[in-house]
């Protein structure tokens, strides 16, 4: 394995990483459950991604190349899915989104 292809997939797991870090404190600090969701969805999704990617980059052109993109394919789907159904499902239980002047919850 070559420098530059070492240094690509080292490179796309500390953005995996940095992303899902992102997103641990993103649901952590975040006022209300549509904030949390975009933020879990949206860097969760992209952190999973550029860990595949290095996956696919480590292994080359093997049979773990496609098992991984089809994970990553399920994922891409898969995330924003939930987000959406947990949001949507604590807008129809009345949840208000946090506003500039309430309390944090």
């Amino acid at each position: 394995m070559n420098e530059f292809r070492l240094a690509a997939i080292l490179a796309l797991l500390a953005g995996g990483v940095f992303f899902t870090f992102v997103s641990i404190v993103g649901v952590l600090r975040l006022p209300d459950v549509y904030a949390r969701a975009h933020t879990a969805s949206q860097t969760d999704t992209l952190g999973a991604g550029l860990v595949v990617g290095a996956v696919v980059l480590a292994y080359g052109a093997e049979t773990e190349v496609i098992k991984a993109v089809l994970l990553l394919v399920f994922i891409f789907i898969t995330n924003p899915t939930a987000a959406h159904a947990v949001t949507r499902a604590a807008y129809e239980e009345g949840i208000e989104p946090w506003t500039e002047g309430d309390e944090r919850r």
